[in-house]
């Protein structure tokens, strides 16, 4: 179940409301005494003095370097209500939306790489390996993430989130570096975005995934590769300067 709302709302034990949806999102979250929460290196904006923050290598030295190959940090921070009650505000380090999601136990989602923000303690974020081909050119390398158990999960992206609902039977062919999220167990397949290998380079697409419902694919609106590439085309060249 995904929680859309911006008001003040609680799931799982747990408070919390997003701030400024669309491009600058941020999470509120209001601890109970000695309650944690789990979140990305270096997401904590503001706390309160009742919170404490520490690094934590979640699931030993492997885990910390599956998510290292998934694109996420060796650690994870821990903000935790130690004091009594307390708020904590967490920001992702690009512009963009979060999603938050609440998992059941049952339902586990794969996430794009740096696309974790903060979990509940009853969430587990592992790394999964890839189908090899998937793998070397999806763009998203050969290990991605994945988040299991139960609790909240919060997503974050690089500009605004859209949800496509692909009913059963149904398919549907998004671009690589608009992917946020996808329930595990889904079924997608890479393929060229053309006929040919020509059309599809020079069409500027690539490689696509194609997925099949029924589920639920969480795109964002902008690509940071594509952002990138455009970036460099306004910096100035080394023999130039």
């Amino acid at each position: 179940m995904v929680a859309t709302s911006s008001d003040l709302q609680t799931l799982e034990d747990l408070t919390f409301r997003v701030h400024y949806r669309g491009a600058f999102a941020m999470l509120e979250v209001q601890l109970h005494a000695k309650q944690a929460i789990k979140a990305q290196s270096d997401a904590m904006v503001a706390m309160d003095p009742t919170v404490d923050v520490e690094g934590k290598l979640e699931g030993g030295l492997l885990g910390g370097l599956g998510r290292m190959f998934s694109g996420e940090s060796f650690f994870f921070q821990t903000l935790k209500a130690t004091r009594g009650a307390g708020t904590a505000l967490l920001a992702p380090s690009q512009p963009g939306d979060l999603l938050p999601i609440h998992l059941d136990g049952r339902q586990s989602y794969i996430l794009q790489k740096d696309g974790f923000l903060a979990a509940c303690e009853g969430v587990q974020i592992s790394t999964t390996a890839q189908n090899l081909t998937r793998g070397l050119f999806s763009g998203e390398g050969l290990f991605v993430l994945k988040a299991s158990g139960r609790g909240m999960l919060f997503v974050e992206s690089y500009g605004s989130i859209h949800p496509l609902e692909v009913a059963a039977g149904e398919e549907m062919i998004v671009d690589n570096g608009h992917l946020v999220a996808w329930p595990e167990g889904m079924h997608y397949g890479l393929e060229k975005a053309s006929s040919g290998w020509m059309s599809s380079l020079t069409s500027g697409e690539g490689l696509v995934c194609r997925f099949r419902g029924p589920g639920t694919v969480y795109i964002q609106s902008r690509n940071p590769k594509a952002f990138g590439s455009w970036v460099s085309r306004l910096l100035p060249s080394r023999s130039s300067s």
